[in-house]
């Protein structure tokens, strides 16, 4: 047998790829998927919007219908924003709910503490309720200096979420104005 350099190295790459992945015992033949085990089988589907930034990516999240937990958040491919890719805040985003870390509770730091303590959902609500109220009744101005009728509140401002839909907007901004508050501004603005 003739065996010029270049058919001895040919022969030599192939025999050891074969032995490297027939000794390894990986198989290249095609296999069935095993669909049984798949945990989003029995789980609801449902779409969302990412709320880290102002892009406003489009998402699937699958819920355990047993739990009601949140199993899997992945990119919507069909949403015409991010098309199924995500970034990496996006791709972390089940953290937000499913998070060990995160607190159940509101944690409130009195001013000039340096400790933080639990506080209950009524608590925390009815002290923002009130500190609302209190700014608006202290900063509303009812005429300006030329006399003319204005009715709004100048010591209070609200930043949107671009998580929220334009039916929310509506709601949200609606309610700001009937407060009087005139510096409303949205997140994909800033």
């Amino acid at each position: 047998m003739k065996m010029d350099r270049r058919d001895f190295l040919k022969l030599s790459a192939a025999a050891s790829l074969a032995a490297a992945f027939g000794g390894l015992g990986i198989s290249l033949a095609p296999t069935a998927a095993l669909a049984a085990d798949f945990k989003l089988k029995n789980a609801k589907q449902s779409t969302s919007v990412c709320c880290y930034c102002s892009v406003g990516c489009g998402l699937i999240v699958h819920t355990d219908q047993a739990t009601g937990r949140a199993i899997n958040v992945e990119g919507d491919p069909d949403h015409p924003i991010n098309e199924g890719a995500l970034c990496a805040k996006g791709a972390s985003i089940q953290q937000l709910g499913e998070n060990s870390l995160r607190p159940l509770k509101p944690l409130y730091r009195a001013p000039y503490s340096d400790k933080w303590e639990e506080k209950s959902w009524e608590w925390t609500l009815d002290a923002i309720a009130r500190r609302v109220k209190d700014t608006r009744d202290a900063t509303f101005i009812e005429k300006n200096a030329a006399g003319q009728m204005v009715n709004r509140c100048d010591g209070l401002a609200s930043v949107g979420s671009a998580a929220i839909d334009n039916e929310e907007c509506w709601v949200y901004q609606t309610f700001l104005r009937s407060l009087g508050l005139v510096y409303i501004e949205h997140q994909a603005r800033i």
